[in-house]
């Protein structure tokens, strides 16, 4: 019956190597900007004239770029928001976009292309004046009324009928919101009958008509005297994603595809080679119990490997670095209840009870000390940058992996293989690497 565990753990081992190895083109593992080479832009994000939720309006941000860079097809995009420190310690908000496989800056930058900044703006009671050849003009100031390209669900073009009040086959762009825009709009316009609204386009404006009355179902015509062409690339960067706050690109870099390539291959390499040292330490130092936490250590590697493509996790050299330090993690709890293994048979005890007592006696220290990793693997992940975070991820899945491996796999194989009763030849394989059996002084 001690078999059956053990049987079911190489079963499952079985299929964790096949799902790591044989689904190579359905569930490839995800490769980061610094090991598949790539293009990574900053842009700068401007919340300074969001009146309410700011942090909701840089999460629509954040989903208008990656919706405009995926329709133009690049290859598993990352885009996400940082929050930084600025000149003289102040804060501003960043939108991290990395390209997998763009490798030039401009077509990088044309991807994301020009994406409109949508605001509808109430006409103030103030004016500013302003000298324009040597005249007085008054130039009429706008608020914000918080209704932006973030509740815009879609732009349509449309050629006026030449009806009363238009012009024949004028392009007229229709803006339809969405169920929350839609409501801001009716609130808008209900409030205001007889006042201005302004449509601006980039800050500048491009519609100006006077509310009438209060508008329902959610929908807006703009006429700006568009031609054609002008009209449709409007609906395109519309339906694209008009942004709900302006940005500006503040940096770029490149990372090569062979630089890449050696990247991975270099970190593929330190894992290997931190593998076979860790195991071969456990084998000579530890000898039988070293040779089953190797095997647990291996399926610990396709657990690894199975959550990383499954999830999926992006890999990137920190990451890379997370997985070897926590393979140093995984053999660290084997340490413990080794070295409480080899207490209890320096004690008298008999093999597989000083399996279990050992096991025992270290699981308070173990389950203390993965506790507090995954803590800190956690709060990386939280406060740090997209670098920190790779490190943080596949650190947090290696730590809760090489708990499973470590206590439950090499529990179950120990006890498997060790007798009840063993004799010296068990203890011997038992024992640590420089430490000779000896009869209990107590055995008479």
């Amino acid at each position: 019956m001690r078999f059956i565990p053990a049987l079911g753990v190489l079963i499952v081992a079985g299929l964790l190597a096949w799902f790591s190895f044989s689904t190579t083109t359905t569930y490839p593992i995800k490769l980061g900007l610094d090991l598949a080479g790539g293009t990574e832009l900053i842009y700068r994000a401007d919340t300074s004239g969001v009146t309410g939720d700011a942090q909701g309006a840089l999460n629509s941000l954040r989903e208008v770029i990656d919706k405009r860079v995926n329709l133009f097809g690049v290859a598993e995009p990352l885009v996400q928001l940082e929050r930084s420190s600025a000149v003289a310690g102040a804060v501003e908000d960043r939108l991290l976009v990395e390209l997998p496989g763009v490798t030039d800056v401009k077509a990088a930058v044309d991807a994301i292309g020009k994406t409109p900044t949508l605001e509808f703006k109430l006409e103030s009671k103030n004016a500013t004046a302003v000298i324009e050849n040597g005249k007085t003009t008054l130039k009429m100031q706008y608020d914000d009324t918080g209704l932006t390209g973030r509740y815009l669900k879609k732009a349509d073009l449309q050629f006026s009928g030449g009806t009363a009040g238009s012009v024949a086959n004028e392009p007229i762009v229709v803006l339809t919101f969405n169920d929350e825009g839609a409501k801001m709009f009716e609130q808008i316009t209900r409030d205001n009958v007889g006042g201005t609204l302004g449509i601006f386009l980039d800050g500048e404006a491009i519609s100006t008509p006077v509310i009438r009355e209060a508008i329902a179902g959610g929908t807006a015509t703009v006429s700006g005297g568009f031609t054609p062409e002008e009209a449709r690339e409007l609906v395109r960067n519309l339906n694209f994603g008009a942004l709900p706050v302006p940005i500006e690109l503040v940096g770029s870099g490149t990372v090569g595809a062979t630089l890449g390539a050696d990247a991975f291959e270099a970190g593929l390499m330190a894992s290997i080679i931190g593998f076979l040292l860790v195991t071969a330490f456990m084998i000579l130092w530890y000898r039988l119990p070293g040779l089953i936490a190797s095997v647990a250590l291996v399926i610990y590697v396709l657990i690894t490997i199975a959550v990383m493509k499954f999830v999926p996790i992006t890999l990137t050299t920190s990451g890379i670095a997370g997985f070897i330090l926590s393979i140093g993690m995984a053999v660290d709890a084997n340490v413990l209840i080794f070295e409480r293994m080899k207490e209890e048979l320096r004690s008298g005890k008999g093999a597989q009870e000083s399996v279990r007592a050992g096991f025992g006696r270290a699981w308070t220290a173990i389950r203390d000390g993965h506790f507090t990793m995954l803590i800190s693997s956690a709060i990386l992940f939280w406060i740090g940058t997209s670098l920190v975070q790779g490190f943080a991820l596949v650190f947090g899945f290696g730590v809760i992996a090489s708990l499973i491996s470590a206590v439950f796999i090499t529990r179950v194989f120990l006890l498997a293989v060790v007798p009840q009763n063993a004799g010296p030849v068990w203890h011997f394989l038992l024992e640590t690497g420089l430490y000779r059996h000896k009869k209990s002084d107590n055995k008479k």
